[in-house]
């Protein structure tokens, strides 16, 4: 299988230090800082960067799966949002909440839903962040 490769440089402490990361094929490159990651300040932050590679390969994983099962979608649309609070083991990724549209012709809702619910569990990145609690809503539109 593949090895992909992201970066990041950080310069300075943790409170008023800034850093950048990038992924290896060119299409991210951004900021980051205490700020964009703890407040609501600007850039992005690594939970983001989780948050968008575990939404990315649920829809891919659903889409496989729902095709494998005879029933090729038209779209799927996923939203990952990664919750990052603090513990006593200090700021920890305790929950993922996967939000996911579907549009499936000639599925029934329990199909679809069974098929999802696989999907969560047989996703890389769901497998990779299992010590969160990943949850999911997934929804069949006409």
């Amino acid at each position: 299988m593949s090895i992909r490769t992201g970066e990041a440089e950080w310069q300075g402490d943790l409170k008023s230090g800034k850093g950048t990361m990038k992924v290896a094929g060119g299409a991210y490159e951004g900021p980051y800082s205490f700020t964009s990651r703890f407040e609501e300040g600007a850039g992005t932050n690594p939970e983001e960067l989780v948050a968008a590679a575990h939404a990315g390969c649920y829809s891919m994983a659903f889409s496989n799966e729902l095709a494998k099962a005879g029933h090729t979608p038209t779209s799927v649309t996923t939203t990952a949002k990664v919750h990052l609070e603090t513990t006593d083991a200090g700021p920890t990724v305790t929950t993922i909440d996967l939000i996911c549209a579907a549009v499936v012709p000639g599925i029934d809702d329990a199909t679809f839903q069974q098929i999802a619910n696989g999907a969560k569990e047989g996703c890389p990145i769901s497998r990779l962040l299992a010590a969160a609690t990943i949850t999911l809503d997934a929804t069949l539109q006409a």
